[in-house]
């Protein structure tokens, strides 16, 4: 790969993971500690599926109906089976907003935050080196063969 392209590469890449940090996975982190204080219910896992991205149901009693609501981006959870009891918070306005009791903490989406962050530095970083690796051979056109 020609080193312009890798260079491009690199900061493509350290763009993309900045954006899915900053973007997506800090909200969702913010949005999971948003209910810290939310009203606690026992919950059964209604679907299951990827719940990191958003794909997990759970249903639960609020104001003595039964809700059926998704959980969070960045919810943990994926690995149990449809029919799996656990405790979950939701806003007393809005039965609909509602996540795991384990992911009011800020959960997987705040780890995923900090790693996709600390990727885009380290990419970042690989970027500056190849930059300066590129203007000392642009320097020294002797040196090549």
């Amino acid at each position: 790969m020609a080193p312009r392209v890798a260079l491009v590469v690199s900061l493509v890449i350290a763009l993309l993971l900045g954006v899915l940090s900053g973007a997506v996975m800090m909200p969702a982190a913010r949005h999971l500690r948003s209910l810290h204080d939310g009203v606690p219910a026992q919950a059964t896992l209604h679907r299951s599926g990827s719940c990191m991205v958003g794909r997990c149901q759970v249903e639960f009693e609020a104001g003595g109906r039964s809700v059926v609501a998704d959980l969070p981006a960045g919810s943990g959870g994926g690995k149990k089976s449809v029919g799996t009891r656990m405790t979950v918070r939701y806003q007393a306005d809005d039965p609909r907003t509602v996540a795991r009791d384990e992911d009011v903490g800020g959960g997987g989406a705040a780890v995923l935050a900090w790693l996709s962050g600390g990727g885009a530095l380290l990419f970042l970083l690989l970027s500056v080196v190849m930059v300066i690796a590129m203007r000392r051979q642009r320097r020294s056109p002797a040196r090549r063969t």
